[in-house]
């Protein structure tokens, strides 16, 4: 991705730091479409303006950023860098089960930053590609499940091989123009109503 294009938003409950990160940002040719200073704030902005990523101290009044970071992860809003002067092993270990996919220790070196944001979204986009084929491999599971259930009821009700059944409910998949998943439902449905 185009470092010009990469939308950030930062949260530091220091001004001082907020404002030396969004310059060093801008600096580097990131834009900075927001910046806030608690973790709250940083859900919020996150949820309204859809940062490309979010920069994030860990310290800050009321939700700290690694609960921010847990929310905006499970929301898929954006990866989250978290930027702490904190580098203990139970933070750390805290990131990393909210889903943080980038941490830095200050002082951080200006050059520290693209290569954390880098991997941040790369990282990000791996995960998103498996959520979208896990989702389809459930699909795929749900509709082989209503398949092999309608096939059954044929059988049954109808004397069919398991092959015939298959043509069957494919024939009536084509005849009718609807997928075949909502064929098999319907074939359930109406053995559950002359079942019942």
């Amino acid at each position: 991705m185009d470092k010009g294009r990469v939308r950030v938003l930062v949260a530091d409950d220091e001004a001082i730091t907020r404002l030396d990160l969004q310059e060093t940002l801008t600096n580097l040719g990131y834009l900075v479409v927001g910046a806030v200073g608690d973790g709250e704030s940083a859900v919020h902005q996150a949820r309204e303006l859809r940062p490309d990523v979010v920069i994030m101290d860990i310290k800050m009044p009321g939700m700290d950023g690694i609960e921010a970071a847990k929310i905006l992860t499970e929301e898929n809003i954006a990866p989250v860098v978290l930027l702490s002067a904190y580098s203990q092993q139970e933070l750390i270990a805290r990131a990393q089960e909210a889903g943080v996919v980038g941490y830095l220790v200050k002082p951080y070196r200006e050059t520290d930053l693209p290569p954390a944001i880098g991997v941040a979204l790369s990282r990000f986009n791996e995960f998103r590609l498996l959520k979208q084929e896990v989702k389809g491999l459930e699909e795929q599971l749900e509709v082989r499940k209503l398949l092999d259930r309608a096939k059954g009821i044929l059988m049954d009700t109808q004397g069919l091989s398991e092959a015939e059944a298959f043509r069957r409910i494919q024939k009536m998949s084509m005849d009718n123009r609807k997928p075949m998943k909502e064929v098999a439902q319907a074939i359930i449905l109406a053995h559950q109503i002359t079942a019942g």
